[in-house]
């Protein structure tokens, strides 16, 4: 499935994740996930921030924060999320249109493990972060056990999920992309984490 085009099932997801009672129960369901951390983690935004937001899917990230850029490669998730924001791009993730050092924080929550190159993603969003900026965000994790890894790879059948990685993975993107103090947030199969640039 390429997410660009799929407008149902685009459409589907975000409907899930923006209904408060669907996300809780999805999110346990599927990846044993407290959605809490998640929830949490986009309160602890800084409003004052130059901020990029990719995937920003519907907008479940999106603040009052006038300086929130939000970004998808999916038409169908910006349509959605111009609901909550007019500052609107649809964009590659792998090549975004942003010089060295443009944003305060970069979001990227639930999006990692739907690309084939996580790495590359992570080091592209690197590029845009100020230095002493914060990269943040929520991805699907192997190896939490067999029922989530099996799950996975179900996913990945459907086009639904690129080449989601391992905690161990994850750690070592963050690390080779130049990011440090970096803080690992496991919930289930799903891992919430912070690095700073």
């Amino acid at each position: 499935m390429n997410w660009q085009t799929a407008t149902l099932p685009a459409a589907l997801y975000d409907y899930a994740v923006q209904n408060p009672v669907l996300s809780r129960l999805g999110a346990r369901t599927l990846w044993n996930y407290d959605i809490t951390h998640l929830r949490e983690s986009i309160a602890a935004q800084d409003p004052t921030a130059l901020t990029l937001d990719i995937p920003c899917g519907g907008g479940l990230a999106i603040t009052y924060n006038p300086r929130h850029v939000a970004a998808d490669l999916s038409q169908t998730m910006l349509k959605r999320a111009r609901r909550k924001t007019r500052t609107l791009l649809q964009t590659d993730i792998y090549a975004l249109p942003f010089g060295p050092a443009t944003f305060d924080a970069v979001l990227t929550y639930n999006g990692l493990h739907c690309l084939e190159d996580p790495a590359l993603a992570i080091t592209e969003l690197t590029r845009v972060l100020r230095p002493g900026g914060t990269l943040r965000g929520t991805t699907v994790t192997r190896g939490t056990s067999r029922r989530h890894d099996a799950l996975i790879t179900l996913m990945q059948r459907r086009g639904l999920f690129g080449s989601p990685g391992t905690l161990t993975d994850l750690r070592t993107w963050l690390t080779t992309a130049g990011l440090t103090d970096i803080a690992l947030t496991p919930s289930g199969a799903v891992t919430g984490f912070t690095a700073r640039k």
